[in-house]
C-alpha cells in the first residue's frame, strides 16, 4: 500500500501544517503552480516528490517537472497536470490526450476548486486537490489525503488547512 499526500496552488507558501498532516504519507504529489524552488527543497526534503509545472511557475520549476506526469503507482496508472479540465469538460489538450494515456487516476490542479469525481465514459478518478497557498480567489485551503492498494483507492480524505487569508 501507498499513502499519498496530494496538492496543488501552493504559488510559493508553504503552510507548516503540512507536514503533521502528511507525516504518514510515503509520496507527495504536487499538481503545479509550485511558485517556488524553496517549496520544492522543502518537500523534497520531506517525502519523495512527484510534481508537474504549472502556468505561474518559472523556467527553473519548468526544467525541474514536467507539463505531464505519467507513472504507475501500485497496479493504478497515473497522469498528474497542472491544466486539464474535469469530466465532461477537459481541455482540448487532454481531451486529444486521454485515450492515449489512458490513466486510472487523472489529477490536476489550476482551478483552485477541490473536485474528486468519478468519470464514467473513461473509467477513472479525476482529483484536484483544491489549493493550498494564499494567493487565488479560494476560500479554504485544502489539500488531499489517500492511499492505492493494489487496484484500489482507499483512505481518500479532504484536509482543510484553513482559511485563505489566514497565515498561522
Amino acid at each position: 500500500m501507498t499513502r499519498i499526500g496530494l496538492l496543488s496552488d501552493t504559488h510559493s507558501y508553504l503552510d507548516e501544517k503540512i507536514f503533521d498532516y502528511y507525516k504518514e504519507v510515503d509520496e507527495i504529489w504536487h499538481a503545479g503552480d509550485i511558485g517556488s524552488m524553496e517549496v520544492v527543497e522543502k518537500l523534497e526534503a520531506f517525502k519523495p516528490l512527484r510534481a508537474v509545472y504549472g502556468n505561474i511557475d518559472d523556467t527553473k520549476i519548468r526544467t525541474s517537472f514536467p507539463l505531464n506526469n505519467i507513472f504507475e503507482c501500485e497496479e493504478l496508472k497515473i497522469w498528474i497536470t497542472h491544466i486539464g479540465g474535469y469530466p465532461g469538460r477537459y481541455n482540448k489538450r487532454v481531451r486529444e490526450e486521454m485515450t492515449v494515456h489512458n490513466p486510472d487516476i487523472f489529477i490536476t490542479g489550476h482551478s483552485h476548486i477541490l473536485k474528486i469525481m468519478p468519470d464514467k465514459k473513461h473509467d477513472l478518478l479525476h482529483i484536484n486537490p483544491g489549493a493550498c497557498g494564499i494567493v487565488g480567489f479560494h476560500r479554504m485551503k485544502t489539500m488531499v489525503r489517500f492511499a492505492i492498494d493494489g487496484k484500489k483507492i482507499k483512505d481518500m480524505e479532504v484536509i482543510e488547512l484553513g482559511l485563505r487569508g489566514a497565515i498561522e
